[in-house]
């Protein structure tokens, strides 16, 4: 790769590896600055003087920026260019890192978490599509290998990570550690992202990104009331206000001349999957790692340290298999490895149901460890498969709806999770006339691999080449090939 004054020059097959490390790079600080805050909230309420359980809005309000910024996103990088908006983005997500390091109280911390969610929901979304853009399609797994790490190694590093700088330093080191980082990222930014002019002359959807902000938000609200104790009416209000913000913006898009984004992206079987399999296959993945650790501490007994070490065990799956992704899905195609890859999750869910305290801990940390590297394979295969068959023009839209449905599915799966635990362990049900405190996550198990399958069913109707210009560069099948022409 060359670089110019403009910015980096890719190579000659347009592969930029450099660019993809630094975008993934700054993933990896908005995803970690996700969670990493869950260990610091005993000492951040103790020096506000606040109750612990107060300190969560500031991880909600983070959160829940960043998925409701992401449609606005997509808008701005047409408008002002991608590499203008990155290093914005990254600008501010630096900026409100300090501001959060240096806050007096719960509101100022607070609000300094809006804004660096702010600059988050910037950074996901654009900086994937700075590396879309420059990246062909025969290229495509190599780039999303890429993308797909930090979503896998920052649940592994946030609790280790906050629980050091919290226990050797102070909670406000989670936040300036942010400072070097952020400002290396933004000159390698400077250096390295391609200076592409934007559309001065490209109009705001300002109805489409009113109607899709509150449906994202109302959902996220009813996720996060239906995942608390005290669910009720509340969150099924904001769960139907979401659907039906989302409906509204839909059918308003489709008429509209000008759409926030282009819904015909949808056209393309390989991208609707990730609307489809591809949700609920995140949705059951992301509420593993919520019931495993509640699991070994309710259900079996174990201390906070013993389980949290035992659920390491699960992302060392993920990263362990990481290399081996692209290569079984070059072999196979993208369909088999889904549909194995969900089948397996399954698998593993229902193993999980029959784990207890006595089980030995090599035999669970087997049945973990598999379990992530299963859940890698299906995470890398849909990172990728999604974008197989969407052309240059509808990269924005696909890439703006595709961040703000994998920060649904997050919120959902622990949502779900938490149901499931409520709805087995209420009074009145078998579980609770069990006398075993790890019945109702047991049964959770069970249905969470029950719903996987779903994902299963999906991905045994993709056609048979799915996403073959991606997993097998070359000349398309005869069949697909047909297929095209008829399209």
């Amino acid at each position: 790769m060359r670089v110019s004054a403009g910015g980096a020059v890719p190579d000659a097959d347009g592969w930029s590896p450099r660019l993809a490390l630094l975008v993934a790079a700054t993933f990896f600080m908005e995803f970690l600055d996700g969670t990493v805050l869950t260990t610091a909230i005993p000492s951040i309420a103790a020096d506000f003087s606040v109750p612990a359980a107060d300190v969560n809005i500031t991880m909600t309000a983070y959160l829940m920026t960043v998925a409701m910024g992401i449609p606005l996103s997509s808008w701005l990088a047409e408008r002002l260019g991608a590499r203008r908006v990155f290093c914005l983005a990254i600008a501010v997500f630096t900026a409100a890192s300090l501001l959060c390091a240096v806050s007096h109280d719960l509101t100022m911390l607070t609000l300094s978490r809006v804004l660096q969610g702010a600059g988050g929901a910037m950074m996901v979304p654009v900086g994937t599509l700075v590396v879309l853009r420059g990246t062909p399609k025969k290229d495509l797994l190599r780039a999303t290998a890429f993308l797909v790490w930090p979503g896998l190694l920052a649940p592994v590093l946030a609790p280790l990570v906050g629980g050091a700088l919290t226990t050797y330093l102070s909670w406000h080191w989670i936040f300036l550690v942010n400072l070097p980082l952020g400002l290396a990222a933004f000159l390698a930014a400077l250096r390295l992202v391609p200076a592409v002019a934007g559309d001065g002359k490209r109009r705001l959807d300002w109805l489409g990104l009113a109607l899709t902000t509150l449906g994202v938000g109302s959902l996220l609200v009813g996720l996060e009331l239906m995942g608390g104790r005290d669910a009720g009416i509340a969150a099924a209000v904001g769960i139907v206000a979401g659907l039906l913000f989302l409906t509204a913006a839909v059918a308003w898009m489709r008429r509209s001349g000008t759409p926030l984004f282009k819904l015909s992206v949808f056209g393309a079987r390989t991208f609707r999957a990730t609307a489809t399999g591809g949700f609920v296959y995140r949705l059951t993945i992301s509420a593993v790692p919520f019931l495993l650790p509640l699991m070994f501490q309710t259900g079996f007994g174990w201390d906070p340290l013993r389980a949290g070490a035992m659920v390491s065990a699960v992302f060392v799956g993920n990263i362990g298999i990481k290399p081996a992704t692209t290569p079984l899905i070059r072999r196979f195609g993208f369909k088999p490895v889904l549909v194995f890859a969900s089948l397996a999750s399954a698998a593993t869910f229902a193993l999980c149901a029959l784990l207890n305290a006595g089980t030995p801990e090599a035999l669970i940390i087997t049945v973990l460890v598999a379990s992530g590297a299963f859940r890698s394979i299906g995470f890398s295969a849909y990172a990728s498969v999604q974008y197989a068959d969407v052309v240059p023009a509808q990269l924005p839209s696909a890439n703006a709806v595709s961040a703000t449905l994998v920060q649904l599915a997050t919120a959902a799966g622990i949502a779900v999770g938490a149901l499931l635990l409520r709805v087995f362990g209420g009074s009145g049900n078998w579980a609770a006339a069990a006398a075993d405190p790890a019945a109702p996550y047991r049964a959770a198990f069970v249905a969470i691999a029950v719903l996987m399958l779903l994902s299963t069913v999906d991905s045994l109707a993709l056609p048979r080449h799915a996403g073959a210009e991606v997993s097998r560069p070359g000349p398309a099948p005869a069949a697909e090939r047909r297929r095209r022409r008829r399209a």
